[in-house]
């Protein structure tokens, strides 16, 4: 099934969890694994989950304010991939809540990072690609998920030159010739996912850091193959049923992982204080 390709340093990443039914129980495992690493990983096949989403006045209240959006789009199969990521995503996110995922409200950054309006103790990332819908969730910092088919012919294209330094351009060159492709795929997804986690998106150009060589623990690397990160970045690949490269990025702040993820604990106490004070002590009439 799901086989992880590498050992890693920095903050800790599990398995991807495959989730097959939005109740699934597999969301056990989904918390579980974000109360004892501070970060969990999940994937789900597009075929499955969208044939299980909720229609009409259901669908429209699970997605919230994603419906106007959801609504603009003309092809059927974007607005069911739309439909069915932005589900997955509000349903990991209540898992680990336990909340509705109707009660949860997805809010995007100005690169269109989606973020949970509220709870910012937990941060998200999102990626889908053919079948494949992949999400991320850290309570340790920041987070960047990104898939790929691994079969996608990158490196023939003459690709690499647009997205790796000199440093990662002279290591491919030395792999054996049916090694390169799947390694351009990997330094794709894993340039994809770092760049998500700092919210730059396709804004950071991929020629300017880069990544070692597969079987090694992976850091960050200036583009003469020098260290450019510390341990506070932790990154992992994987390949899902031997077609799709998964990579993922999570930067550590500091603050340690936190024990309780329920949503009644992961308010701000300040915000809940000021909502206490108001309606303990409503404005006079005519104020």
């Amino acid at each position: 099934m799901t086989a992880p390709q590498r050992s890693a340093i920095g903050p800790s990443l599990t398995v991807p969890v495959e989730v097959a039914d939005f109740r699934d129980s597999a969301w056990q495992q989904v918390r579980r694994d974000l109360l004892e690493s501070g970060s969990a990983l999940l994937w789900a096949r597009l075929s499955a989950l969208g044939e299980q989403l909720p229609q009409d006045v259901a669908l429209r209240e699970v997605l919230g304010r994603d419906w106007s959006r959801y609504l603009e789009l003309t092809h059927e199969d974007v607005r069911r991939r739309y439909a069915t990521s932005r589900l997955l995503l509000k349903c990991a996110a209540g898992a680990v809540l336990r909340s509705d995922p109707e009660q949860l409200e997805l809010a995007y950054g100005p690169t269109g990072r989606p973020y949970l309006r509220g709870y910012d103790q937990i941060d998200i990332s999102l990626s889908h690609t053919a079948d494949v819908l992949l999400v991320g969730l850290t309570t340790r910092g920041l987070i960047g998920v990104d898939a790929e088919r691994v079969d996608r012919q990158m490196y023939g294209s003459g690709l690499g030159r647009h997205v790796c330094t000199p440093y990662e351009l002279i290591t491919l060159s030395m792999l054996d010739e049916r090694e390169r492709n799947p390694s351009l795929v990997r330094l794709w997804t894993l340039k994809e996912a770092y760049s998500k986690a700092i919210g730059q998106g396709m804004n950071f150009r991929f020629t300017e850091f880069g990544f070692g060589p597969d079987g090694r623990p992976v850091q960050v690397q200036r583009p003469d193959g020098t260290v450019g990160t510390g341990d506070e970045w932790g990154f992992r690949s994987f390949v899902i049923d031997d077609a799709y490269c998964v990579s993922a990025a999570v930067y550590d702040a500091g603050f340690g992982t936190t024990a309780q993820t329920d949503v009644a604990t992961m308010l701000d106490q300040d915000c809940v204080d000021a909502i206490e004070e108001a309606l303990n002590d409503p404005p006079a009439r005519g104020d």
